[in-house]
């Protein structure tokens, strides 16, 4: 199936690793120029080189902190302006700390809500300028299956995301008169560094290690493992892609069934 990204132009937040890298790069094998930004300038650009040399295809790091209030707009202007407009945007950025709900105070409310919640709020913001004059528009947000199945020691994380999944559905309904889609993907435990980091603290609260943790998880889904980056790519650009172009307002989970809910 050809999914009509040739020449579109993506911007991936938080994407020098993990599950925005693997969506950058599935994004570039589909012909779509990409923009990826993340904290960590160095492992971004060595991101960056792995895309444009696997793919051939126009790719650019923009280095920055997405919880910075100053930060998401200047990245957007900077994609659209050197890669000619803005088609996609991915939101996406590092999860809050892990922990119980008594051991944070209100600045790690607010940290959580800048990180996850506004980032997201203040990238579309600086996006939809562009976004209306591309012929195929698509926002997603990157959330987590906690947002119907919460997970143990993540209340930040459950609390702050469930926002995010209400602000998407809520700009689906706002802005489809104007044929700019908003999704999100809802992903359960994945393999990536921030997965390993948050079962390595769920290991030393419990007494276990972290490999044994790892086999729970895996064990909680039917298939019996946890997903690969480039699973939650292929779902996550199809979304994008103008083949999906009257799929708006959804949550998808990317969970191997490990969400136990009928709905």
């Amino acid at each position: 199936m050809d999914l009509g990204l040739k020449e579109k132009v993506a911007f991936v937040a938080g994407a020098a690793r993990g599950l925005g890298a693997a969506t950058a790069l599935q994004l570039a094998r589909e012909g779509a120029r990409v923009a990826i930004n993340d904290r960590d300038a160095i492992k971004l650009q060595a991101t960056v080189e792995a895309i444009s040399g696997e793919t051939g295809t126009k790719a650019i790091g923009l280095p920055g902190d997405v919880s910075d209030p100053e930060v998401p707009s200047r990245l957007v202007e900077e994609a659209a302006g050197t890669l000619g407009g803005l088609d996609i945007l991915i939101t996406n950025s590092g999860g809050p700390p892990p922990g119980r709900f008594e051991e944070f105070d209100d600045a790690a409310w607010q940290s959580a809500v800048n990180l996850l919640l506004m980032s997201a709020v203040r990238l579309i913001r600086a996006a939809l300028p562009h976004l209306r004059k591309s012929k195929a528009p698509a926002v997603l947000t990157l959330t987590s299956f906690s947002i119907k199945q919460p997970i143990p020691n993540l209340v930040l994380s459950n609390s702050v995301r469930a926002a995010v999944a209400g602000l998407t559905k809520t700009l689906a309904l706002e802005l489809g008169n104007e044929g700019i889609r908003f999704n999100s993907i809802l992903p359960a435990w994945t393999e990536t560094e921030r997965v390993v980091q948050l079962l390595a603290d769920q290991a030393r609260r419990v007494g276990t290690t972290v490999e044994e943790e790892i086999r729970k998880m895996a064990a909680s889904s039917p298939l019996g493992r946890m997903a690969r980056p480039d699973e939650f790519a292929k779902a996550a650009t199809f979304l994008c892609s103008p083949a999906a172009s009257y799929v708006t307002g959804v949550m998808l989970t990317v969970d191997g069934g490990m969400y136990k809910g009928t709905f």
